[in-house]
């Protein structure tokens, strides 16, 4: 009885997929404007979860690769990533996004999307992060003829192909969701002069330290230069906010996204937390995208993201080492284990980050006006936390594995991190 309704609605499905086709075919090939507007419903059939549309829709509108799809793709895509951007999202955000959720040519496509779209501004009016994170996405191929057919070359991909890829990279951007604005817009920057000025002669100590910890096959040596490092990157800010209290009014606060890559973004996120709070910033962790989104003062900002680098990989180094295939653990190489390692192994990193960190203060010369000033400085943090994210709520993480939490516990213990 049950499955003459299932043929039925089968064959429903088969129609109106080539209805579909037929739909693009009889409304999408007239004019640019009407291929843009079908390519993004398309995109937005896509984003919905409807898998197979970018392939019908292709269908009828790809082959051949006419100007009016060139141009429509061109008008659709400059509309939707013009939107996203306006959003909060950066270059760098979209193209992490891009790498985790569609394949490679619908990554390079975005690209290029980005520059044509940031061909339209002058230099001394973009943000210095936007230009970092743009570095490398230029305008390679000739004005004189429309992108998506030399692009298609490029990338030896046929018509039908080249279209469905487009749809999937539209698919990934109206998906996106509204954030933060943390960066200044395009047009809007102040300019190139830079009030941000770090010690590179610090970072260079400090990134000297963490390539020795990340080099060493030995765990106890690794994280007592790490935190060596730690205390380097905490006397130098120490130096720098007595400095700055005692000139004018200090810029806002920053803020930046470090995108964490799978598996246990979660376990890594609090390693990212720890750090942060070791370093005088506030971080928030977006878990259905898998970034955490940063608050503090540059110099602090850029210290955070070194560290959290090395300690990521310091912390990846010992997970795998304890599963050591050669004795037949399986347990230590599961995922119950593995987060749990992590987790256990952020959250001493983090006592041992928060106790050199202390040390150091009290060991200051100038200890009595420094206490004051790092107060007025945490304040200013907190508060622009704050008005970038108001309605903050804690997340609970269980620990699925108790083994994997006291080996984590027991790899960070080992370290010697005495001055």
């Amino acid at each position: 009885m049950g499955k003459k309704p299932n043929r039925a609605h089968r064959a429903a499905k088969r129609r109106a997929r080539q209805g579909d086709a037929d739909l693009w075919a009889a409304q999408g090939t007239e004019t640019p404007e009407q291929v843009a507007n079908a390519l993004a419903a398309a995109a937005l059939a896509t984003a919905q979860g409807d898998a197979g549309v970018a392939g019908r829709c292709a269908a009828g509108l790809g082959d051949p690769l006419t100007p009016q799809l060139e141009q429509g793709a061109d008008l659709a895509a400059q509309r939707i990533i013009a939107q996203v951007l306006a959003n909060g999202w950066l270059p760098g955000d979209i193209e992490q996004a891009a790498r985790r959720r569609v394949d490679e040519f619908a990554v390079a496509y975005l690209r290029d999307v980005l520059a044509t779209y940031m061909a339209a501004y002058t230099p001394e009016t973009i943000d210095d992060m936007w230009r970092e994170q743009l570095a490398g996405m230029r305008m390679w191929w000739s004005a004189t003829r429309p992108h998506l057919g030399q692009w298609a070359d490029r990338h030896l991909l046929t018509p039908v192909e080249a279209a469905t890829t487009v749809i999937q990279a539209l698919g990934l951007l109206v998906q996106l969701p509204k954030l933060e604005l943390i960066r200044p817009l395009p047009g809007t920057a102040r300019g190139t002069g830079s009030t941000h000025h770090a010690d590179e002669k610090a970072l260079t100590r400090v990134r000297g330290l963490l390539a020795k910890a990340e080099s060493t096959s030995f765990p106890e040596e690794a994280e007592s230069l790490s935190a060596k490092a730690q205390e380097l990157m905490t006397k130098y800010a120490l130096d720098r906010v007595l400095i700055e209290a005692a000139g004018p009014a200090p810029d806002l606060p920053g803020a930046r996204r470090l995108w964490l890559d799978t598996p246990y973004t979660d376990a890594k996120a609090l390693l990212v937390e720890v750090v942060t709070r070791a370093n005088r910033c506030r971080a928030i962790f977006a878990s259905t995208w898998g970034f955490t989104t940063i608050v503090g003062d540059e110099d602090d900002l850029d210290a955070v993201e070194i560290l959290v680098t090395s300690l990521l990989v310091q912390a990846t180094r010992t997970m795998i080492a304890t599963g050591d295939p050669a004795i037949g653990d399986e347990h230590s190489r599961s995922r119950s284990y593995r987060k749990s390692f992590l987790l256990a192994y952020a959250t001493r990193i983090g006592e041992r980050l928060a106790a050199a960190t202390e040390a150091t203060i009290a060991d200051a010369a100038d200890r009595e006006r420094l206490l004051p000033v790092l107060a007025s400085h945490q304040a200013r943090i907190d508060k622009a936390f704050d008005t970038l994210f108001p309605a903050v709520s804690p997340k609970r993480t269980t620990i699925p594995s108790a083994a994997g939490w006291d080996a984590g516990r027991a790899a960070a213990d080992q370290a010697r991190i005495e001055r």
